[in-house]
């Protein structure tokens, strides 16, 4: 199976992301497909550049995203937004 994932790197407590198409058996930090963008959360503002072409073949091609990458993907406009399919990974509290 193929995923597209987020690759951390930069320094200590200075995280950069590369979106990457990766083989999900290979290591998070290992050997990668294809680089299709690029995620710096610590700049201001928030530097978000997506390859959208890249990336909607990859998704054509039946790659799962994962769902930070998705929601990533949603804010470059790359993806419409949709309404959460798989249930919260959050536990809710039952009501006594």
């Amino acid at each position: 199976m193929v995923k597209m994932r987020l690759v951390r790197m930069g320094d200590k407590k200075s995280p950069v992301y590369r979106i990457v198409v990766v083989d999900a058996r290979k290591a998070a930090t290992g050997e990668y497909i294809e680089k299709v963008g690029f995620y710096d959360p610590k700049s201001q503002p928030v530097t978000l550049n997506v390859d959208a072409d890249k990336a909607k073949e990859w998704i054509a091609k039946g790659v799962q995203p994962t769902e930070t990458v998705k929601n990533l993907l949603v804010r470059a406009g790359v993806l419409e937004k949709s309404e959460k399919l798989s249930p919260s990974k959050t536990k809710t509290k039952k009501k006594k």
